[in-house]
């Protein structure tokens, strides 16, 4: 089971999130093999944290609730909540994968949250951009919540028009940049 983990950092915690790094990526480097992607979030300057993203595929919804809550910025207080939905890997790869590499252009995380009739349940035809695409749905798997999209785009609008306009109650459209450790 897929499921997408998104961290939003509480304000002020950037320091904390520095003490913390190696934590972080030693922790997650004990789910090397069930991630798909990661990555931080970014402020608009592109270079300060604003959140932790995590698509992980576990066994259960109660794997995945205590692979976010036992994460050690969660536990120290550096994230002020957490988004944790169920996940379908529409384009079957992990972002290791992405043709387009690690770096090169702008990079965002783009949630739509659902409202009503289920929209973009499958990857857009021009998939050149897209580092991981799907479906957000309820532990169940039965209910869908919305879509999240790992993506290259030229700018926040272009990343934005991944999604079906007037699908969604709510678009968030964030800076993101490939994780882990530094080569």
């Amino acid at each position: 089971m897929e499921f997408l983990c998104y961290h939003r950092d509480r304000p002020g915690s950037v320091e904390l999130r520095d003490e913390l790094l190696e934590a972080h990526w030693s922790y997650m480097d004990g789910f090397a093999k069930e991630l798909i992607a990661r990555g931080p979030t970014l402020d608009d300057d592109g270079e300060t944290p604003t959140g932790s993203v995590h698509i992980v595929d576990l066994p259960d919804p109660a794997a995945a609730r205590a692979f976010a809550f036992d994460e050690p910025n969660y536990q120290a207080g550096v994230y002020r909540d957490v988004l944790l939905r169920r996940w379908r890997n529409t384009l079957g790869r992990t972002m290791w994968d992405f043709p387009g590499g690690r770096t090169g252009g702008n990079r965002y995380l783009v949630l739509g949250f659902g409202a009503g009739e289920a929209a973009d349940l499958v990857a857009p035809p021009d998939r050149d951009d897209l580092i991981a695409y799907g479906p957000l749905l309820s532990d169940d798997g039965a209910a869908w919540l919305g879509t999240a999209a790992l993506l290259r785009a030229p700018d926040p609008r272009a990343a934005r028009a991944v999604l079906t306009a007037d699908r969604y109650a709510d678009v968030e459209v964030h800076p993101w940049q490939f994780g882990g450790r530094p080569s």
